[in-house]
């Protein structure tokens, strides 16, 4: 969730050209099991920057994700790609 929160900010400092996506330096990585809202990412997913996500991701050691944004319609059939 804290990913999907990441790839909504940018950074408005006065001066800042180009201020999305802020970088993240990982210090420690806690992992929560949650329960899934499927509609909640349902509807989350076509506002998401994939390249900023998938990089973030990355960067916390998350190599599972592809490199290109899946198509939306896998989200009606494809439930593991949502876990």
């Amino acid at each position: 969730m804290r990913l999907l929160t990441h790839n909504m900010l940018s950074s408005n400092i006065k001066g800042v050209t180009n201020g999305f996506p802020l970088k993240i330096e990982v210090e420690k990585v806690v992992e929560k099991q949650v329960e899934i809202n499927h509609d909640f990412l349902r509807n989350i997913f076509p506002k998401i920057d994939w390249k900023a996500f998938s990089d973030a991701a990355r960067t916390m050691g998350y190599v599972e994700l592809p490199e290109q944004a899946p198509d939306p319609s896998v989200l009606e059939s494809d439930l593991d790609f949502l876990t």
